[in-house]
């Protein structure tokens, strides 16, 4: 923001801005880094005298620092009543990142960026609702996580599953399936062995009524020589009996 009549004196000024309202007064130009809706910046706008600088090189310093990013006030977004401002005022603005250890755990990231969507995710002076977070004008690596979700959104099994379960399924699924790669040969081996042990049941059930069926076969062919045999010998016994003459009566 500068003074309506041109100066040379430019202040930075972080934090707040509640105690100070004389020193947009002593100086020409003031670069705020802050919300809209902070105080500072509503003081500011509507102080006589006082306006926005309009940055015709805003996408030049873009493009030039990548933290920097171009930004467009609409016309009347300020005050729509009172036409506040009169025109399209082009600003910069640095771009706010978040960032972690790279030993953060990636279900933290995942969290980080949900919250970030959810707070800043909304419509407002610059931006429409969805812009921000955004992946672009980063200095820095974007992790995986959070590729992901620029990419594909919130998680499929998160938006049916609690947090702790989803990500747990999502961090096991790459491990179940490479035991179940490795375990994909054996599927072919074991139905052959589990057959192979059936018959071998079989067979050996199969050995024991065998024995069985020839124990009885056995028994009865004893059981039958022997009534053969005592046939035999009571025929014999009566034949004999037959061919022996009574013996002699003595006379009286």
């Amino acid at each position: 923001m500068g003074d309506a009549n041109a100066g040379v004196d430019l202040a930075f000024v972080q934090g707040g801005f509640d105690d100070r309202p004389a020193a947009a007064e002593a100086e020409d130009a003031l670069a705020l880094a802050s919300a809209p809706e902070s105080q500072a910046v509503q003081t500011l706008l509507n102080t006589p005298g006082i306006r926005l600088f309009d940055f015709a090189q805003a996408e030049a310093y873009s493009r030039r620092f990548a933290f920097m990013r171009p930004l467009v006030l609409p016309r009347g977004v300020v005050d729509l009543a009172g036409d506040v401002p009169a025109h399209d005022v082009h600003l910069v603005a640095p771009a706010a990142t978040l960032v972690a250890r790279e030993g953060t755990h990636p279900a933290l990231i995942q969290l980080f960026v949900q919250a970030a969507q959810k707070i800043h995710g909304g419509a407002g002076w610059f931006q429409r609702k969805g812009d921000f977070p955004s992946p672009l004008n980063t200095e820095r690596a974007l992790a995986k996580e959070a590729q992901r979700f620029y990419q594909n959104g919130l998680p499929v099994l998160q938006r049916h599953l609690p947090f702790g379960v989803a990500n747990l399924i999502d961090r096991m699924w790459p491990v179940v399936v490479s035991i179940l790669t490795l375990l994909l040969p054996f599927t072919r081996v074991l139905p052959p062995v589990y057959q192979l042990r059936v018959r071998r049941r079989v067979f050996r059930w199969y050995e024991q009524l065998r024995e069985i069926e020839a124990r009885c076969g056995t028994d009865e062919l004893y059981a039958l020589r022997s009534h053969i045999a005592l046939v035999r010998t009571r025929l014999s016994d009566a034949a004999g009996a037959a061919l022996t003459p009574p013996p002699a009566r003595s006379p009286a």
